[in-house]
């Protein structure tokens, strides 16, 4: 791979202290169920972000009683899908992939990941459900890195962090 490297994160980006603490993650799904439950009384599918969106987005859906559905780097599904591309902070253009038939017009979709840095993988997942005529209810992550202003990259979307750093 040639190309600059990916910036280096803060520490206080790395939730892998907290998939290690079985009590932490378990207050972190609460904390997200609760937050869910309070905001949106009907909700279809968690929609999580390759790959660190899978680790939170399926135990989420499994507490709701819903449905996960992936977003993956290109080449990672089968079967149809949809790609959209989209450049990453350091320069390198990235693909993502969802499944044509992951969801129907106008069911309802909050989207998860563990970061919001940039914006751009968020933005680009977003643009994927739009595609599918998904009701995108709120994009939903562990961080954001505000000074990135990654969520204003949002425009309409609702957005929610549980942790905010500048």
């Amino acid at each position: 791979p040639s190309g600059p490297s990916p910036p280096a994160l803060p520490h206080c980006s790395d939730i892998s202290p907290l998939l290690k603490d079985p009590v932490a993650f378990r207050s972190l799904i609460d904390l997200l169920e609760d937050h869910v439950r309070a905001s949106f009384p009907k909700v279809d599918f968690i929609v999580g972000l390759d790959s660190r969106g899978f680790l939170i987005g399926t135990p989420l859906a499994q507490r709701l009683g819903i449905g996960f559905v992936p977003v993956r780097k290109k080449g990672k599904l089968p079967g149809a899908t949809h790609s959209i591309s989209y450049s990453l902070e350091y320069g390198k253009a990235a693909e993502l992939e969802i499944q044509s038939d992951a969801v129907e017009p106008g069911q309802k979709v909050v989207i998860v990941d563990d970061l919001l840095a940039t914006g751009g993988t968020m933005c680009a997942a977003c643009e994927l459900l739009k595609r599918l005529k998904a009701e995108i209810l709120e994009c939903l992550v562990i961080i954001e890195l505000k000074d990135l202003k990654g969520s204003e990259k949002l425009n309409s979307i609702p957005f929610y962090s549980l942790l905010q750093y500048d």
